[in-house]
């Protein structure tokens, strides 16, 4: 395990529903001093997209608190600096920022010497230049296939961190031989789960969600952001074709969802909390991953698969590379046709015992376990570094 230690991460907007950043970190800053540094961007914003418009707006309004301990030993700043990734005098400027604001926050915090982490390839121009004792790249997507990002800027701007940084870790096989040959230091290590949280649907105690009480099953559930990366119009593929089924979706939709707003068995409930998840999944007969199978998917590794997994559900998918290696706890879907028979052979093989075994399969895939893993690596990488560096903390 890693303890002791000064960790500065660049990382997302902390306030976003979680993802790995916010678990992989709050584990982190049990044992070590953790400076979340929100997000630096990945693009240029627009002004004429309302979530860019709000994100500018949080942005704003946190820029004078300071930093916020949002978990024992894990300080969230939002750093001011240039939005503007592609710029390269926006990058000496930010530089200099950076290097002054993290000199004072971590005098301010007790941070001698730092690892500095990026969930973001846009960390490039500054490993290196902080004063860091390690870098160290947690790639969780193929950036560069995001439609809104420029591509072949973003692939160049994470070659340059590939090549930079003292240690990678790849959330996928695919992503794992994709980046591997930019740094052989880097380390496949698959997501985890909140085990004791997904776990609760299991449980009698934990209450149904109210949306769902008296609600027709089965109960064909879906929970995560609503991008152009998930297949809406599989979802409505589902629901026009048992009409006896509710399909249940929850998240915040940033896509059009006309297609599902028009089915009267379709829950579109918006986004919830992800403390009351387990609630909905108490509810649910099956957990979809309905994602578009393309270059940015074949690449991604669901969080969403072990969370539905630890509460127990039968788990069908649309034919991603990850789903396909656990055989035994997901159903993949290759065409729409087939999803809808995945979806009712799963139905029909459920049990209770089959619940327990696939929530008990997930306690080995448990967040806890991956920071013991990453733990090894890094301590093991931390050693060979420090043999080179002077003793006194930049």
């Amino acid at each position: 395990m890693l303890r002791g230690q000064g960790i500065v991460c660049f990382a997302k907007e902390w306030g976003e529903d979680p993802t790995s950043n916010n678990h992989v970190m709050r584990l982190l800053a049990r044992d070590n001093t953790v400076l979340w540094l929100n997000s630096i961007g990945t693009r240029r914003p627009s002004l004429g997209r309302s979530e860019d418009l709000a994100k500018i707006r949080r942005k704003l309004r946190t820029l004078g608190r300071g930093t916020q301990e949002v978990a024992p030993g894990l300080h969230v700043f939002t750093p001011l600096v240039l939005p503007l990734p592609a710029s390269r005098l926006a990058a000496v400027a930010n530089l200099a920022v950076l290097r002054t604001t993290l000199a004072a926050l971590r005098r301010r915090l007790g941070i001698g010497r730092f690892q500095l982490w990026s969930f973001l390839p846009t960390a490039a121009p500054y490993v290196g230049k902080l004063g860091e004792d390690l870098s160290i790249y947690y790639c969780v997507d193929e950036w560069s296939q995001f439609r809104s990002v420029h591509g072949a800027r973003i692939a160049r701007q994470e070659e340059d961190l590939l090549r930079k940084v003292d240690v990678v870790f790849a959330t996928s096989q695919a992503l794992l031989e994709r980046k591997r040959p930019f740094n052989p230091e880097t380390h496949l290590l698959s997501h985890g789960v909140d085990h004791e949280h997904f776990s609760a649907a299991l449980r009698p105690e934990t209450p149904l969600a109210r949306e769902l009480v008296g609600v027709k099953r089965p109960i064909i559930g879906f929970f995560g952001l609503l991008e152009d990366w998930i297949d809406v119009e599989l979802l409505a593929h589902v629901a026009r074709s048992r009409a006896d089924w509710t399909v249940c979706v929850i998240g915040r939709a940033l896509v059009d969802v006309s297609p599902l707003r028009s089915l009267g068995n379709v829950l579109l409930l918006g986004r919830r909390p992800y403390a009351e998840l387990p609630s909905y999944c108490r509810g649910f007969d099956v957990g979809l991953c309905p994602f578009r199978v393309n270059e940015l998917t074949m690449h991604v590794n669901p969080i969403k698969l072990r969370e539905y997994l630890a509460a127990g559900l039968p788990v069908v998918s649309t034919d991603l590379p990850e789903c396909r290696l656990h055989p035994q706890w997901t159903r993949v879907g290759c065409d729409p046709e087939d999803f809808v028979a995945q979806i009712e052979s799963a139905l029909r093989q459920d049990s209770p015992e089959a619940r327990r075994l696939r929530s008990e399969a997930m306690k080995a895939e448990s967040w806890d376990r991956k920071i013991e893993q990453l733990g090894m690596v890094v301590n093991r990488r931390l050693q060979q570094r420090r043999r080179n560096l002077p003793d006194t903390p930049p």
